[in-house]
């Protein structure tokens, strides 16, 4: 029989850490190939950059009419049965994508990803479930902690597999979702009490419908815009970062996965490590601040960096990032109920799913503009520089929507 959360808290945070570390592993691994396999299909590094930007943006679509159906189901029937049947969809997923044989497939494989991954949100309502209203700042962090080392993980195993061909990440994608889906089947606890659940409703449902909770209270919908912006600037990553690296530093599907690593061991460091004594110091809302700034400065200098070991150095002050997310998380749970906990994860990634559609489009048409033979100015990290004024315009209104909510107490 599984254990109850109630009786082993610790041990019900150590298994969903698990969880998504694993998840977030076999997501990073295909990152390092994905686009080098698109530019193979298309023969052209400024077209890739527009397919890839539309692949993200597929793949963002589908967490953006997914996400809130996911976490209100979530309410009611509870959090391990839905973290599960995502987990099997994305085994199955990877093994589409391993055996694509031209554009459409791959695009087929992103949209089902994107419905799949949309558990995400399932995996933060289940530590608001098991976690008090002071405590998710940390719990959060956790969460980011366990995502960027499977960022760590995943990048770096899939890049030393792009070397030797750029089908086998997929496989082993396929194998550790696999894996995740017999560890939730005997390990995971559900840690929503039937007591505590919400019956399923379409109205809520609904991405449009979802979001009328972020309407519910003027902090409440100041702060979710902070989150589509932060949103918005992140997913230049996952755009062109890898395209761009290739194109202006030369590097090798092996690099980007070393660099990739790095950068998730730092913002590991930062989430699992710092947020949780930063809050302590000065609270939710400053510390949110400071981490929207840090990523700002951030990718300013990568845009800037002339060379391949200034762009690196860079991310040590866009490691700083990863203190905004979980304190932005916290001070929007403190708006709601304990049963409507699902609905607003829902209701995030619903925001943070419109920001990844409209934003690889952008950043993608940006690149291919900035990197084409004929663009008016020679500026291949124009990308990077439109995300950091996202970023400080995240910033600079984080700093005015969260200083009543901070100082509020939490929901009943």
């Amino acid at each position: 029989m599984l254990p109850p959360v109630s009786s082993g808290r610790s041990a019900a945070i150590a298994f969903i850490l698990v969880v998504a570390m694993l998840d977030i592993v076999a997501m990073g691994i295909v990152i390092p190939v994905l686009p080098p396999l698109i530019e193979a299909f298309t023969g052209s590094n400024a077209q890739a950059g527009v397919v890839n930007g539309v692949f993200v943006a597929l793949w963002a679509l589908m967490q953006f009419v997914a996400s809130p159906v996911i976490g209100s189901l979530s309410d009611q029937v509870g959090r391990r049965p839905v973290i599960l049947l995502s987990t099997a969809g994305l085994a199955a997923d990877y093994v589409l994508m391993a055996l694509a044989p031209n554009l459409w497939w791959l695009a087929l494989g992103r949209m089902i990803a994107g419905v799949t991954s949309a558990s995400f949100t399932t995996v933060y309502a289940y530590m608001a479930d098991i976690t008090p209203p002071e405590a998710r700042s940390r719990g959060y962090g956790l969460i980011g902690a366990a995502f960027s080392a499977g960022f760590v993980a995943g990048p770096l195993l899939g890049g030393v597999l792009g070397e030797v061909s750029p089908r086998a990440p997929f496989w082993v994608a396929a194998a550790l979702s696999g894996l995740t889906f017999l560890y939730g089947i005997f390990i995971l606890p559900e840690s929503l009490p039937v007591e505590r659940r919400m019956r399923f409703s379409w109205r809520r449902a609904n991405p449009f419908g979802a979001l009328t909770l972020l309407r519910s209270h003027p902090e409440l919908s100041g702060l979710a815009v902070v989150n589509f912006l932060l949103y918005f600037a992140h997913h230049v990553f996952s755009a062109v970062f890898v395209l761009y690296a290739g194109h202006r530093y030369g590097w090798s599907p092996g690099t980007v996965g070393v660099l990739l690593a790095l950068a998730g061991a730092l913002d590991m460091l930062v989430q699992g490590v710092l947020v949780g004594r930063v809050v302590k110091r000065i609270g939710d809302r400053a510390t949110m601040i400071l981490g929207l700034f840090g990523g700002a400065a951030g990718l300013a200098c990568m845009g800037l960096a002339p060379g391949g070991w200034a762009f690196a150095a860079a991310m040590l002050p866009n490691a700083l990032w990863g203190l905004a997310m979980p304190t932005l998380l916290s001070l929007m749970t403190q708006r709601v109920s304990e049963n409507e906990q699902g609905q607003l994860q829902g209701a995030n990634m619903s925001v943070a799913s419109v920001a990844g559609v409209l934003s690889p489009l952008c950043f993608g048409w940006v690149y291919s503009v900035s990197v084409d033979a004929d663009a008016p100015l020679a500026l291949p990290g124009a990308a990077f520089l439109l995300a950091a004024a996202v970023l400080l315009a995240a910033a600079l209104l984080g700093w005015r929507v969260a200083r009543r909510a901070s100082r509020d107490r939490p929901a009943a």
